[in-house]
């Protein structure tokens, strides 16, 4: 009875955290798929708030799976992309 009861609170457990993903459009199913078991093992105290799980996952990167922290590490390459290549650069002419 005891078993039945933990594997059914993991499955509920895995649902909350998918759904909250998914939800706010957190990243591809792979993405979520790569991070579902660091986000019960690392920060469960935070589901299903998913905002609150990422923030707890970026402050817990040295402890992420592989498969996860190369999530984080992927977002972060292509911010930082973005933002470089959104950035005016002014020229010696041009007036502030």
């Amino acid at each position: 009875m005891l078993k039945k009861r933990m594997v059914l609170s993991g499955l509920v457990l895995a649902a909350l955290v998918t759904a909250a993903f998914a939800q706010e459009e957190r990243g591809t199913p792979e993405q979520r798929a790569a991070c579902t078991s660091d986000a019960f093992r690392l920060c469960a105290s935070y589901i299903p708030n998913a905002t609150n799980v990422e923030a707890c996952l970026r402050q817990r990167k040295p402890d992420l799976s592989e498969a996860c922290r190369a999530v984080f590490e992927h977002a972060a390459a292509a911010a930082s992309v973005r933002t470089v290549g959104s950035h005016r650069y002014r020229g010696a002419n041009d007036e502030e």
